[in-house]
């Protein structure tokens, strides 16, 4: 449960609370069976005055002399999907079974960017898996220390607010919620040691809803970017990490949110797209994949239970299975560490996918010609898809030679500077992992506007990783009071790594105005002199 006080919430009016129960962490919301192999109904009771309070729930009604709010759920739920949310929020309609929940000064933007739209999501859902079980298809934007992107609770998913700034993230975040109406909502996966079976089908199942509605190009595109990311894990981890198995071990007293990661979402696509390849047709899979909702709907199910269903579905295959000593190699794609076994094919996306291998190129062969490599491509004209595809090639190759960073600067900074969140968090990246200190400014503006995680842990790593931890510490010591107390200790967590535990600093005056000479003051007292923020000029 976290509870916000005003000035964490967009529009500094009310207060503001939100529940968030994946994986185990409704039991301290509620007494429950916090597994997702049980299922139940529910109902809840909420009095509250002067705030609107929203639940995962198919039935809501409101006494307003009482200021009490009932809601009730009608169908079967594991735990983990009753969700509770309340603060200043005010809602439009933005198709025949959907709305929008907002603070006000952000209810606008959103109306702008779902209206209408929604609903053609899940009519193309619907024509591929069956109805959509739930009736309502409502979205609540949740302020910044919301700690995950977005939550697939029935009837009412939950996103951060600040993806409203990437029209292209957006769409595919939704889309992909959308796609747990009926992969993880209406079947669940009965043990968190095969969560694939929730992310990977409904991973498939998103992109064969963007390919429906955006074409095959952009579902490449995003699979690319995707992909990159999933082989830029696996370097990180090794490829013999137990972790990228699909049926993980889940060892007692782990939590299982510490399994959710990018193999769980593309390495399940990957096997999900697979059997897909196995049948011949994508067609003729929805066609299973309708009749493998319709048998275990409000169910909880294992991977045997989905196999054997295939099987079933398609009796050649069975067959195939049983004659051939080498078998469908599910095993394999269950057990195995390591990559996927095998990957989607992607040409069709290379109308958008080849200028950026194109530029990539341009920018890193030896010798450097920056006339030709600025000249190629204008990214003020490319999907954000393509120009994240680029800066995190550009990130996975850095540090990269002096000219090559002072050329991209000289040629994107200015340009990058007015594109979204999700592109600018990357080019600063590689501005701290180059120490390239023109642009450092421009991260000290970034992080005193972010309160979230997903925009501020990845650059407070790499500025602590290299050698910019004092001007992090900086950064954190002005802007601390504004972010949630979970994101203030993780910060504090990265900022401590090689030193003893900061103190506690008094930093109710600390604004982003206090001369440098109190701030170093303060965490030259804080860290006992082993940091000192003249160690590197901060200031742009």
């Amino acid at each position: 449960i976290w509870w916000l006080d005003p000035e964490l919430t967009y529009g500094n009016a009310k207060p503001f609370v939100f529940t968030q129960g994946h994986s185990v962490c409704n039991r301290s919301f509620f007494p429950c069976f916090d597994t997702p192999a049980v299922k139940c109904t529910y109902s809840a009771t909420v009095k509250a005055t002067g705030i609107q309070v929203l639940m995962s729930a198919t039935q809501s009604t409101y006494l307003e002399e009482e200021g009490v709010y009932q809601f009730y759920m009608e169908y079967p739920v594991p735990a983990y999907l009753v969700a509770l949310v309340a603060g200043d929020l005010i809602h439009a309609d933005i198709g025949p079974r959907s709305r929008v929940w907002a603070e006000p000064c952000l209810l606008p933007t959103a109306i702008s960017k779902l209206s209408g739209i929604v609903e053609r999501w899940l009519t193309a859902a619907e024509s591929l898996y069956g109805p959509y079980i739930w009736g309502r298809y409502d979205i609540v934007f949740l302020p910044p220390s919301f700690p995950i992107v977005a939550m697939e609770n029935p009837c009412l998913t939950f996103i951060i607010s600040s993806i409203l700034e990437s029209d292209e993230f957006l769409i595919i975040d939704v889309i992909h919620e959308v796609a747990h109406s009926w992969f993880g909502n209406a079947v669940t996966n009965a043990t968190w040691e095969e969560m694939w079976l929730s992310e990977g089908l409904a991973t498939y199942a998103q992109r064969r809803i963007t390919t429906e509605t955006y074409g095959a190009a952009f579902t490449c595109l995003e699979t690319a970017f995707r992909l990159d990311a999933l082989h830029r894990q696996m370097k990180l981890l090794g490829e013999d990490n137990p972790v990228s198995k699909l049926q993980v071990k889940l060892e007692p007293g782990v939590n299982p949110s510490n399994l959710m990661n990018l193999f769980t979402y593309e390495k399940g696509y990957c096997f999900v797209y697979y059997l897909s390849q196995l049948c011949g047709d994508p067609r003729h899979f929805d066609s299973f994949l309708r009749a493998y909702i319709e048998k275990y709907k409000f169910t909880s199910v294992v991977a045997q239970d989905l196999l054997d269903s295939f099987l079933n579905f398609f009796p050649e295959l069975k067959e195939q299975c049983v004659e051939s000593k080498a078998g469908l190699e599910f095993e394999r794609w269950l057990n195995a560490t390591g990559p996927p076994l095998a990957e989607p094919d992607l040409s069709q996306g290379s109308s958008l996918t080849r200028p950026v291998e194109t530029l990539f190129k341009l920018w890193t062969t030896e010798p450097l010609d920056s006339v030709a490599a600025a000249s190629s491509a204008d990214l003020t004209k490319w999907r954000t898809f393509q120009t994240v595809l680029f800066l995190d090639r550009l990130l996975d190759g850095s540090p990269l030679p002096h000219e090559v960073i002072k050329k991209l600067s000289e040629c994107y900074s200015s340009q990058l500077d007015s594109m979204n969140a999700e592109i600018r968090i990357r080019w600063l990246q590689i501005v701290v992992r180059n120490d390239y200190y023109p642009d450092l400014y421009k991260v000290r503006r970034f992080l005193e506007n972010q309160m979230s995680r997903m925009y501020t842990i990845p650059l407070y790593e790499d500025l602590c990783t290299g050698t910019l931890k004092s001007f992090a510490l900086e950064i954190f010591y002005q802007t601390q009071n504004q972010l949630h107390p979970n994101l203030r200790k993780t910060i504090q967590q990265i900022l401590s790594q090689g030193l003893n535990p900061l103190p506690a600093i008094d930093t109710t005056a600390v604004t982003t105005d206090t001369p440098a000479m109190v701030l170093e003051d303060k965490v030259s007292e804080a860290t006992n002199g082993a940091i000192s923020l003249r160690d590197v000029n901060v200031s742009a």
